[in-house]
Parts: C-alpha cells; structure tokens; sequence
C-alpha cells in the first residue's frame, strides 16, 4: 500500500517535471541539469510536501511547483556533492560532474538552486504563506550549506562526539525534510500548530533517514546502491557508525584512505559490523523516526497521515 501511494505521488512529480523545467537554450546546459532528474529517484521529499497537503486539506495539484522546487534543491545538492566527493555513480548512472565536466556540473547544480525558487513562486497559494515559504527555502539551503561544511570539517577529526554527529545530518539533510512538510501544510492553509507538528516529523525523520542511509552505504551491494559500497569509509566520512566504533577503541584502517582496496574495506565492514556500531545506529534511526511519528498524533486520522507513517517506516526499511 504504502509504496503503490508513494507511487502515485512520485508519478505527478515526474511528470511536472519536464513542464517546469524544460530544455530549452543551452539545450546541453538543461540536460545536465535533468540528468539525475531524469535518471529517477525515490522522489521521498516532493511526496511528503504533497502528504503533507493532503493531510491539511489541501489538494496536491495545487502544491506541484513547490513539491518540484523541493526535488530540485534535494538534486541541486547531489549535483555538488559528487563534485566534492568525487563520484563516479549516482542512480546507477555516471555523475553529472563525469558526464559534462566540474565547471559545467558547478553552474548545472546553481541553476538548479535559482530554478528552485522561480517554480516556487509559481505555487498557487496566499500571498503572504507563498512569501513565507521561500524565505523557508531560503533558509534550509543555507542550512545544508553549513551541514555539508560542517561534514567536511568533521571528517578531519578524531574526537567527534555524537551530538556533533547529529547537528550536523539535521542540517545536512533533515531540514529538507522538514521544509518539504512544513511548506505543503502552510501553502494549504494549516494553522501554525499543525505547521511546526509537520516540521518536527520531517525533521526527526529525516535525521532517522540520514543514519540509516549510512547504514545502507555499508551493508548493501553496490548493484543495487547505485554506488561503491562502503564509500563513506574511504571518504573518511565520521558517520554514527565510524563515531561509536572509534569511541570504543576500534581500529578502522581503511578509514580516509582514498586508496584503499576493495578487500580492506571489506575488513573495515566486518569490523564495524562485529562491534556492534552498525547495530547501534540501526537503533538510532529507528529512536529518530518514532519521536518523529509521535509528532503527528496532532493531525487528525487521514488516508494521508496513515501514508505518512508509512513513509516513515519505510525509511528505515529501503534497501537503497
């Protein structure tokens, strides 16, 4: 039930977005900013904006601009982040940055931040929740500017403590979350209550998504990931799972070591898998996503809430 809904409201973003964000002159320079759009996605932060709606009342057609601008930004940043990291796979596919070159994926990925917020105002909502909304949007990008710096400082350190860990992945990327709900509850006329009961569900959830999608960056075969496994030890990322095994003495050879051969990282998996730190966060995202479903008991019973909580669930269930 819960993925044929999840389904159903990806679907409307996947067709919105080639109305919004069409090729036009430079055709390249579009098709660049398409490229990841294109390859798919679980499009999990539009169809919470539009869950959202619906569980206010609203009707997801009318928050389709808003629910593209949130995919928008969500891809904006994957574009920069292959650059930072370097990627060679997103979504099974050569990165943008591989595809067209650095220079080209850096003005691909800030043409996809401006059109963010051009489809944006075309949302049909009141005046004042519409300016409310981008100033939102405006915030959480700068939000996951400082998580992603705040990432990269981390990774040079030894001594990273969880809460660190977790202020960091709030900004980085559950702000996004919780943006998307918040603006599909407010640009459909919610009261503030029932706004900040949104916020506080993306917000807790996607702080939930963030470890267990470290937990899936280690524990699922690069076939289906997409992507390297174990990339984040090679990058040296400090995940919960890096975080509570070194607070515990474990040694991580591969850890930040660019380098490092398939066969250390695997040594490197099945270190942190013995000490139980893969466990742990596993726990963890699963706290995180139970104090966030516990924020909607002030929404009334819906088809949409139901769903919601079944997005919630399913976050820390995917395998990719």
């Amino acid at each position: 039930m819960i993925g044929e809904a999840l389904g159903l409201r990806a679907k409307l973003v996947d067709e919105a977005i080639p109305k919004f964000l069409p090729i036009t002159p430079p055709d390249e320079m579009y098709r660049a900013m398409r490229h990841l759009l294109d390859a798919g996605g679980k499009r999990l932060r539009p169809s919470a904006l539009l869950l959202a709606a619906e569980a206010v009342g609203g009707k997801p057609e009318n928050l389709l601009p808003a629910a593209v601008a949130i995919e928008l930004v969500h891809n904006f940043t994957l574009v920069h982040d292959d650059i930072m990291d370097d990627a060679d796979l997103r979504r099974g596919l050569a990165t943008v940055h591989k595809k067209w070159g650095a220079p080209k994926a850096i003005i691909a990925g800030d043409a996809l931040y401006s059109k963010a917020f051009e489809i944006l105002s075309c949302t049909r909502s009141e005046p004042a929740r519409l300016v409310e909304s981008l100033e939102l949007m405006s915030k959480t990008c700068t939000d996951i500017c400082e998580g992603q710096w705040m990432d990269m400082d981390l990774a040079t350190r030894k001594d990273v403590t969880e809460a660190e860990y977790i202020s960091m992945v709030e900004k980085k990327t559950a702000v996004l979350f919780a943006a998307a709900m918040k603006m599909g509850a407010s640009l459909s006329g919610a009261n503030n209550d029932i706004a900040r009961a949104l916020w506080d569900f993306g917000r807790m959830t996607g702080i939930g998504f963030q470890i267990y999608d470290d937990v899936i960056d280690l524990i699922t075969p690069e076939e289906i990931l997409g992507k390297a496994q174990g990339g984040d030890i090679i990058e040296g990322k400090r995940t919960l799972i890096v975080i509570h095994a070194l607070s515990k003495g474990v040694s991580i050879d591969a850890l930040g070591k660019s380098n490092a051969t398939r066969s250390e990282v695997t040594a490197a998996l099945s270190t942190l898998k013995d000490s139980g730190s893969i466990d742990y966060a596993m726990n963890r995202a699963v706290g995180f996503v139970e104090d966030g479903k516990a924020a909607l008991k002030a929404l009334p019973d819906s088809e949409a809430k139901t769903i919601l909580i079944g997005l919630a669930d399913y976050m820390i269930a995917r395998k990719y």
